[in-house]
């Protein structure tokens, strides 16, 4: 004969708690609350658009609810504009790592002006995108300070054409991007122990040696992270691509795609699926980005990042 289960003397309270559950989960309601209105909801509600296709959009490319995919990815103008945002935004994240890496090892010890130095770099963060174009435009367009310069001096004849094309939003793509990138290689290197340095350098091994063998695989998982961010800014890019850019041309990202459908042929679901394939794309690069990553190093990641 079986006996009775035991039924356990403690509160509700104090069994909810052994499983991890109790009030401090209450401070959670406002965060999920806010994740939901401003990411689910919204996000849940634009995939749904991209199945709502206009009337023009289904008879002429048909596919019913598919349609709009079917216009991005046979359609030339809009198809053609992933390449050229990944022709920007890849370059332009690659830079300012690789940039980044020499000086944030320069600046990384002590010495007298260091903050001044640091406060410099970073500067750019303050002025936003906007300002950079506008910066760009009065240093270096056709009549800017430094045409206007070569021009007096002789070097050139003609003006040089630095704005309004591919140079001129990889300028401002650095230009914003660097600061990010410096931040945050920087912490990494600061949270890499330099005993492991010098312990390499008193077995005979060279700078180049204790970078490759030592630094480089305790900082390969902040270079992917620093590469991850830099490259997410520079992807989304819009009023660069705008202000100093060929909109119409060598720098018609997806973000300009997704806004002459929205604003200027009020195509909300062709908006949308300009987002949502911005957003996938973005993921593989991310999911290229960090398979390669566990190939250098699978240890910690030696940083604070």
């Amino acid at each position: 004969m079986t006996k009775p289960p035991v039924r356990s003397s403690a509160s509700l309270r104090h069994r909810l708690a052994e499983r991890g559950i109790d009030s401090q989960l209450l401070l959670l309601v406002p965060a999920v609350v806010f994740a939901l209105l401003l990411f689910v909801y919204p996000f849940a509600y634009g995939i749904g658009l991209t199945f709502q296709p206009l009337e023009r959009t289904q008879e002429q490319w048909g596919g019913g609810f598919f349609s709009n995919y079917l216009a991005f990815f046979q359609d030339p103008f809009l198809f053609d504009s992933v390449w050229i945002t990944m022709r920007l935004a890849i370059p332009a994240a690659l830079f300012n790592v690789i940039i980044s890496i020499p000086i944030a090892f320069k600046l990384r010890g002590k010495f007298r002006g260091k903050r001044l130095m640091s406060t410099l770099l970073v500067l750019p963060i303050t002025l936003g995108t906007v300002l950079t174009a506008q910066g760009l435009l009065i240093f270096a367009g056709r009549q800017g300070w430094l045409n206007r310069f070569l021009l007096e001096t002789g070097i050139i004849s003609e003006p040089l054409q630095l704005v309004n094309n591919y140079l001129g939003v990889m300028f401002s793509l650095v230009i914003s991007g660097f600061p990010f990138a410096y931040l945050l290689i920087s912490s990494y290197l600061s949270g890499i122990d330099p005993s492991l340095e010098a312990a390499a350098k008193t077995l005979g091994a060279n700078w180049r040696q204790r970078f490759r063998r030592v630094t480089l695989p305790l900082l390969a998982p902040g270079l992917a992270t620093t590469f991850i961010l830099t490259f997410v800014l520079a992807f989304s890019v819009f009023p660069s691509a705008r202000l100093v850019g060929d909109p119409g041309g060598d720098t018609r990202v997806m973000a300009l795609m997704a806004y002459r459908a929205f604003g200027e042929q009020q195509d909300y679901a062709m908006a949308s699926t300009i987002a949502i394939m911005m957003g996938l794309v973005e993921l593989v690069i991310i999911g290229f980005v960090l398979f390669g990553r566990s190939f250098l190093y699978k240890g910690s990641t030696g940083g604070k990042g």
